[in-house]
């Protein structure tokens, strides 16, 4: 295992079926395989089971602090509920809109016992917060030794970018209609037509496949930034070990650490600033479904 590490610089930042833990821990925490090889069990499989339970266990336990209209009481509650908020306000309801209602007017206005009704760009909140707070803990979680973050696989936020695509083509379909919303792809062109039965046909494909690219690149701006960032604190780390021996051992082991540590904080950041770009970009497609024009 330590001759495959050594020729494996990135072994730190992969999937695995094994939790690496200090020494006096054990060294190596393999993951039970009831499946077999069929269906191997990874750490990232257990990370993202672990931050779904989070996500579920705080926003329920929220949920019931505030059913009856008082605000949360506590720093605890009152971050988690400050995001949500945040998000609600400056991103889906400004991003998406009003949209239309069941009579085709603009605006959410007063519902029948004259109290205000639920901004229409709401229905999307349930999806953009469940995004926002699962990426994140998946992130944080890679700020934790010896755990790794499920966001920094491809195959993990690729799934995310499908979903989004599927969310946003949803959204589009329920709004203007399956048809209204493929037909949107191409905008109005006065032409002859002659040249719109040669043009259209293009330009749908060009955006259609333009569509894919955007969800596409959600998927790789988020694996990107988080691959990137535990890449560099191992390879910061590795120099330790690179010159262990050496005189210049004494140098190296305290810039290598409080390098660490500066990256580790940038980290951090990194970790809120893509879970929100991620839901940012998923608002402002679905927004763009909902109003083609």
């Amino acid at each position: 295992m330590a001759a495959a590490h050594g020729e494996d610089v990135f072994h730190h930042v992969r999937d695995s079926t094994v939790f690496e833990v200090p020494r006096f821990l054990g060294g190596e925490w393999h993951i039970p395989q009831p499946f077999g090889e069929h269906f191997p069990i990874s750490k990232f499989m257990i990370l993202e089971v672990v931050a779904g339970l989070l996500v579920l266990v705080i926003f329920r336990s929220l949920a019931k602090r505030i059913a009856n209209g008082e605000p949360a009481r506590g720093r605890f509650w009152n971050f988690w509920e400050t995001i949500a908020v945040y998000l609600r306000d400056t991103v889906v309801r400004p991003t998406i809109g009003e949209g239309h209602d069941d009579h085709g007017e603009h605006g959410h206005g007063v519902d029948v016992h004259g109290q205000r009704a639920v901004h229409p760009a709401d229905k999307y909140l349930p999806f953009i917060w469940s995004t926002f707070f699962f990426i994140l803990i998946c992130n944080l979680l890679g700020a934790i030794p010896f755990l790794g973050s499920p966001t920094g696989h491809i195959c993990v936020t690729g799934v995310l970018a499908v979903t989004t695509l599927f969310v946003v083509i949803r959204a589009g379909m329920t709004e203007v209609g399956a048809i209204g919303f493929w037909k949107s792809l191409v905008p109005h062109m006065d032409v002859p037509f002659w040249m719109a039965i040669f043009m259209i046909p293009m330009i749908w494909v060009l955006e259609f496949v333009g569509l894919m690219i955007k969800h596409g690149v959600l998927s790789v701006r988020l694996f990107a930034n988080i691959m990137a960032g535990h890449t560099v604190i191992s390879v910061i780390l590795g120099f330790i070990a690179a010159v262990a021996g050496s005189p210049l051992y004494y140098v190296v082991a305290p810039a290598s650490v409080f390098g660490q540590v500066g990256v580790g904080l940038l980290e951090l950041f990194v970790a809120f600033l893509q879970a929100y770009v991620f839901v940012f970009l998923a608002t402002v497609f679905i927004g763009s479904a909902v109003h083609p024009h």
